[in-house]
């Protein structure tokens, strides 16, 4: 990798998302040379991804260039590349690219779709972790609602407007949320000769509540919110299989859909070169002590989604949202001051600042520790939080200007069909 050595100790970060940037940012007035890898060009602000999904943003509103972002670090660099494999004993990167040495490695790659070995649904599900994906979600959704104003057969056209989300924790019921909003306020405006109370919106949840990670006031009150809008909800079910059509349900029940969207779970986006003993069995996810070092490696490091950090508190690993890997990344860089000190590292402790989800307009639920509420107010911090966390002044006065357009007008400006989907390999 072309890359120059300019006598100061390398830190390489693999991955842009919420820990890597975090990292990477508080990095800035130290005598390193960092740099950080990923296969996009972007941060993607990933809470966001379900609006692009659902017509509500367009994508450059949520996604922001890593080196507009890091620019003004000192002696920072930028590859775009897709990490192949790790050698821990030579200190050595293996990319698409090329090879890269380093001091010290940080892995922050977060998570991807987990399917738990199910290859049919793998094949023709529509997951949702990315910008490309969202996109293809939007696009599917409109070309279907597009066939289904020429078919002829009811039957068909029931199954162009069936939408079936699994999933029900916050990505599954903000998504459902917004279908039912688009069938309400969207649909019957755009297709006037479509009968859109043909569009079902199903969610399905594995567990006895939706929300399983919130409070239980959390999940009665989500529940409520997606029943007043016509969602249907469908607890301690298990979907066994898609073929593109048919959803069969482990009870062997069946379903037809065209619209079939898995939000059921996530798996550690893992690195080659690591023994098996480094895991943690099921999540794959990597052990890491107190400091975020990797178990067996003093130079080697892991945060947010991708490390498991047990403790008494949290002894299955910190949550894999944003929060953990924020808050990981910044202590990490404060880690590295100490070490390039000489000074012992400090270990790291989570403050948890509450969760939340949305579930449509005027609807939200957030769980701030012993606090928990829902409604207007709710939804209204929600709103605030999430533009806040945006990277970028012009994506937040973006962002705002949207929500403030689609609350007035009952509307979602960005139904695009830019880029046709099709599921043909």
């Amino acid at each position: 990798m072309n890359l120059p050595d300019i006598g100061k100790r390398r830190i390489v970060i693999i991955g842009a998302g919420f820990g890597g940037i975090s990292l990477a940012k508080k990095l800035k007035n130290l005598d390193v040379q960092v740099v950080v890898i990923d296969k996009h060009n972007y941060h993607t602000f990933q809470p966001l991804l379900y609006q692009v999904s659902t017509s509500g943003l367009e994508p450059d509103s949520i996604a922001y260039p890593i080196r507009k972002i890091l620019n003004r670090l000192n002696n920072f660099y930028f590859r775009l590349a897709t990490v192949q494999k790790i050698n821990v004993e030579a200190k050595e990167v293996v990319t698409d690219i090329g090879k890269l040495t380093f001091d010290y490695l940080v892995i922050a790659t977060g998570t991807k779709t987990n399917f738990f070995g199910n290859t049919s649904i793998q094949e023709h599900a529509m997951p949702m972790k990315s910008v490309p994906q969202a996109l293809n979600i939007r696009s599917l959704m409109l070309q279907n609602f597009e066939k289904a104003d020429d078919a002829v057969s009811l039957e068909e056209r029931k199954m162009l407007m069936n939408f079936c989300i699994v999933g029900g924790g916050p990505t599954g019921v903000e998504l459902s949320g917004a279908f039912a909003e688009l069938k309400k306020n969207v649909f019957p405006k755009d297709y006037k000769h479509l009968n859109v109370d043909n569009m079902e919106i199903h969610l399905f949840e594995g567990a006895d509540r939706i929300l399983p990670p919130m409070s239980e006031k959390a999940s009665e009150k989500a529940t409520q919110f997606l029943e007043e809008l016509g969602v249907s909800i469908h607890l301690k079910t298990i979907v066994k299989d898609y073929d593109g059509e048919k959803m069969t349900l482990e009870n062997g029940e069946v379903m037809k859909t065209k619209n079939f969207i898995w939000a059921a779970g996530v798996t550690g986006a893992l690195l080659e070169g690591f023994s098996n003993k480094t895991l943690v069995d099921r999540l794959n996810r990597y052990k890491v002590n107190a400091f975020n070092q990797i178990e067996g490696y003093d130079h080697i490091f892991a945060i947010g989604d991708i490390a498991s950090m047990n403790s008494d508190e949290y002894p299955k690993g910190h949550p894999q949202v944003a929060q953990p890997a924020i808050q990981q990344g910044q202590h990490l860089a404060n880690n590295f001051e100490r070490i390039l000190a000489g000074k012992t590292m400090e270990p790291f402790s989570y403050f948890d600042k509450g969760s939340m989800a949305t579930v449509g307009r005027n609807r939200a639920v957030v769980d701030l520790h012993k606090l928990q509420f829902g409604g207007f107010l709710a939804w209204f911090i929600w709103m605030f939080v999430h533009l806040m966390a945006l990277v970028g002044f012009r994506n937040k006065v973006i962002v705002f200007f949207n929500w403030a357009y689609n609350y007035i007008n009952y509307d979602k400006a960005a139904r695009l069909i830019v880029r046709p989907y099709s599921n043909k390999k």
